[in-house]
């Protein structure tokens, strides 16, 4: 077609493919008369044409389209609904890696060789494993269990090593994952202060009141799944923010980060989480030990000590209900907080001769689903630590501890060892985020649920795949550096220049 047209005159390429423009138009007018339903599914096959174009030419765009869909597909499924959109994700997933498959030439494959991507595929096989599991938990209950558990990191995160090759790429998912948490952060704020739609007032009245509405309150959850999820969340993005705020980045970029940081900090509010608390100080923790600057080190920690006796000994903003909730995190006499030990003294007693758990998808929204005949399914387990406890057992949930300790612990090592002092600042960021969605996993189900699972996942391969960044150490900078000069490829020396 295309040889075609370039063997006709200028006049004749104007006459066809002004017929043919004519044609189209005519075909999506007719069909728009006819079923307007039809239009749309026409502009989104059009639409799915021009993505996969792109995604065979660059499919690390793949990646981005996943991490864009992890956040915003609560969206369909409280505004459209009519089908299970988490299945869009596997969809994806499939789709990347075919093309990965088909392009296999393109990529360093040796780049998989590294103990993150082992380590996901031993859960994995743990996890294919639990199917087995003699408590006879349902097939279909652990098919659902497993996806979030054990198959999006395992398929996920070696993708960030063949995809996400270059720091330029890196820069832009985070870019990427600041944007979207922030759109979430401005659709909550419209709930708070103008109204939910009417998806979200059907999850309310189905569902979600019971949690989301206290007291006539309204816990903010935005696209996500439930207030605990978007209240982390919020949480793990503040740490980000301020992470790349005092970096040695140009001034507009460090602005830029503090007012995502004030916008994320203020969704964690209204969301009314008290277990996002738990996620700035394990953050703050990170940020203290990995930066190696000492004036830092000092404002963090005196800005942290007056945070936490703002909270604990002083009741100044108990007005403000989603600063009250925030306070209440460090009451441990909490009722709410008691429920939960109970809870977890009855699992005690019930798993104390199940060393391997009662399988997955036993407990939880699965298990109230798929083992309604299960004990275990009737306990909320208001945890994901305490959920991995109850699926693998004792066994399983010390395999799971362990290698995610090694993971964190590995990324530590690897941040503390980067010479470029930007990428440094990067990589503490995303550890700072992880290691507080980590945490707050004890609280809620969080690290197993979009959009922190693809969060955790993509920091964890993007810190391990860091080290092919820092392949060398730029030259040092002169005395009359300024802190507005992009630093990223800089040294320590040039770090003590700016700071100073």
């Amino acid at each position: 077609m295309y040889q075609f047209l370039s063997s006709l005159s200028q006049t004749w390429r104007t006459i066809i493919l002004s017929v043919l423009g004519i044609l189209v138009a005519f075909g999506v007018s007719l069909i728009t008369y006819i079923n307007p339903m039809g239009a749309v599914l026409l502009i989104l096959a059009a639409l799915f044409v021009v993505f996969m174009i792109f995604l065979f030419k660059e499919p690390y765009i793949g990646l981005y389209a996943l991490t864009a869909y992890c956040f915003l597909f609560g969206i369909l499924s409280r505004e459209v609904g009519g089908i299970a959109y988490g299945i869009g994700i596997e969809a994806l997933l499939l789709l990347i890696w075919v093309i990965v498959i088909i392009q296999h030439k393109r990529y360093d494959w040796t780049r998989l060789n590294n103990p993150l991507t082992k380590l996901m595929l031993m859960w994995f096989i743990i996890s294919v494993v639990e199917i087995i599991n003699p408590e006879g938990a349902s097939v279909i209950g652990w098919l659902q269990e497993i996806r979030s558990t054990a198959l999006f990191p395992m398929l996920i995160i070696p993708l960030v090593f063949l995809l996400i090759d270059s720091e330029k790429k890196l820069n832009w998912v985070l870019i990427l994952l600041i944007a979207l948490s922030l759109l979430a952060t401005l659709n909550g704020m419209k709930q708070q202060h103008i109204g939910v739609s009417s998806g979200e007032q059907k999850f309310l009245d189905e569902v979600g009141a019971v949690t989301h509405l206290l007291w006539g309150r309204l816990r903010v959850f935005s696209f996500y799944g439930d207030s605990g999820q978007f209240g982390v969340s919020q949480a793990s993005f503040v740490m980000i923010a301020i992470v790349l705020a005092i970096a040695p980045f140009k001034s507009w970029k460090r602005v830029l980060a503090l007012i995502a940081a004030g916008l994320s900090f203020y969704g964690m509010l209204i969301s009314g989480t008290r277990g996002a608390f738990f996620a700035l100080a394990v953050g703050a923790l990170c940020v203290f030990f990995l930066t190696k600057n000492l004036k830092v080190i000092i404002l963090g920690v005196v800005v942290a000590v007056l945070f936490f006796g703002f909270l604990k000994f002083t009741t100044i903003g108990n007005g403000n209900y989603g600063l009250y909730r925030l306070r209440s995190a460090l009451n441990f006499k909490e009722a709410s907080l008691n429920v939960r030990f109970n809870n977890q003294k009855v699992l005690s007693e019930r798993l104390q001769n199940k060393p391997f758990g009662g399988g997955l998808g036993v407990i939880g929204t699965w298990g109230k689903l798929y083992n309604k005949d299960k004990f275990l399914s009737t306990i909320e387990p208001d945890s994901y630590w305490v959920k991995v406890w109850a699926m693998y057992g004792v066994v399983g949930l010390t395999i799971w501890f362990s290698m995610m300790m090694y993971i964190l612990g590995k990324c530590s090592g690897i941040i503390w060892k980067i010479r470029n002092v930007g990428l440094r600042y990067k990589c503490i960021a995303m550890l700072s985020a992880t290691a507080g969605i980590f945490l707050c996993s004890y609280g809620n189900e969080v690290i197993n649920s979009m959009p922190s699972a693809i969060v955790a996942a993509l920091s964890f391969a993007l810190i391990f795949q860091s080290v092919n960044f820092d392949e060398r150490e730029s030259l040092p900078s002169n005395n009359n550096s300024e802190p507005s000069k992009d630093t990223e490829g800089s040294n320590d020396n040039d770090l003590k220049i700016i700071y100073s």
